[in-house]
């Protein structure tokens, strides 16, 4: 009597089995990986459109305020060298609104005006401090809803400017300005400062 063959079929077909069950494995694995990327890559993607956003917003302030500063404001003012302008204040007790015409040049720093240190404690949206402004055509809100809009803004970008002090001339002032946007949500913000000397040809020092 001979004995009986193993039936090779039956053998093969567990090598195919377990062949398939390891392919399967290893797509699965490269599929969530695939997805994972794609996530990432439109939470990064997302991230920079609310930067750029909040970021032209932020430099459309700035260049207002350097606008009304150099023609409305009736700089240059000769704080730094002993003359107090009446139109230089301690800022800080209030908002003003750019909007309806109003700006204030501001004698004390922004930092010793509301305790910041860092753009991780910028002035939220109900500290009393700066001058706000609003660019033509933006919407904004005062709270972070409304996400599927796109043209909304967690609040009203502000703008604040400090008298640094006379230029060496003796023919004008320098003056700093801040301002700030924020994107859809209050964890997006940007900062954008700039230093400008405003000169006169005649200073007439004692009207200031």
């Amino acid at each position: 009597m001979k004995p009986s063959l193993p039936n090779s079929r039956s053998a093969q077909s567990g090598v195919v089995l377990i062949s398939s069950l390891l392919l399967l494995l290893v797509v699965t694995l490269m599929a969530l990986s695939i997805f994972r990327s794609i996530t990432m890559q439109e939470r990064i993607g997302g991230n920079m459109r609310e930067k750029q956003r909040a970021l032209q917003v932020a430099v459309s302030t700035q260049q207002y305020a350097e606008w009304w500063l150099g023609n409305a404001s009736n700089a240059p003012r000769a704080v730094a060298a002993g003359i107090a302008s009446s139109a230089d204040v301690a800022c800080g007790t209030t908002v003003l609104d750019a909007n309806l015409g109003a700006g204030q040049i501001c004698l004390n720093s922004l930092i010793s005006d509301a305790g910041i240190t860092s753009v991780a404690n910028w002035p939220g949206a109900a500290t009393n401090v700066g001058v706000a402004y609003t660019p033509p055509g933006l919407n904004y809100t005062t709270a972070d809803t409304n996400p599927a809009i796109a043209d909304i803004y967690y609040g009203r970008p502000r703008f604040y400017i400090m008298d640094i002090g006379a230029l060496a001339t003796g023919r004008g002032e320098a003056y700093q300005i801040d301002a700030y946007s924020y994107g859809l949500g209050n964890t997006t913000i940007a900062v954008v400062e700039s230093t400008v000397a405003v000169t006169c040809q005649v200073c007439n020092v004692g009207a200031l």
